[in-house]
């Protein structure tokens, strides 16, 4: 009898469409390299810890916001925290950050809650600058370029075949 398929959990939030865009890259890459897995992408506040066990491997996707994730992030992981503390050791997760001039404030804080969750990062965060940094640019819808849609596609792609193949 067959091993059950793995499921790939990808939560994001996203108030100007650009982490929405890159969470659901890193969907389709993963679709595509692993036709049969199923992989689910949930909004955060429709993310609760049940998705969270349910899931074999995550991506986490956020805009940072004032050099943090998004609140609406960190309430998912507030909701979350304690029902699956020492429940999801050692599974795989990446990290999608949309951010307007640098990002790496928000992986890191990513980093340390799946640190406290005993993930495993099996990839560098993906951070994309759009370089917003005027009120009306932050606020604007956002429009990520091929090339960093691409960058998530082989995360995701990555991600699913890793543990499809039972890398992860």
């Amino acid at each position: 009898m067959p091993a059950p398929a793995k499921t790939l959990l990808i939560v994001y939030h996203s108030m100007t469409g650009g982490t929405r865009q890159m969470a659901e890259a890193a969907q389709q890459g993963a679709q595509d390299a692993e036709p049969g897995m199923p992989v689910r992408l949930l909004h955060a506040a429709d993310a609760h810890p049940a998705d969270v066990l349910a899931a074999d491997g995550y991506v986490f996707a956020t805009p940072e916001n004032l050099a943090a994730i998004s609140g609406l992030m960190k309430d998912f992981f507030d909701r979350s925290y304690y029902p699956v503390l020492d429940r999801v050791n050692g599974r795989p997760y990446a990290a999608l950050v949309c951010a307007g001039s640098d990002g790496s404030n928000a992986a890191r804080q990513l980093a340390r809650i799946a640190t406290g969750w005993r993930l495993r990062a099996v990839a560098d965060p993906l951070i994309v600058c759009t370089h917003a940094q005027t009120p009306k640019a932050i606020l604007a819808p956002k429009h990520i370029a091929d090339a960093d849609l691409q960058r998530c596609r082989e995360l995701g792609a990555a991600l699913a075949t890793g543990l499809a193949m039972g890398i992860y």
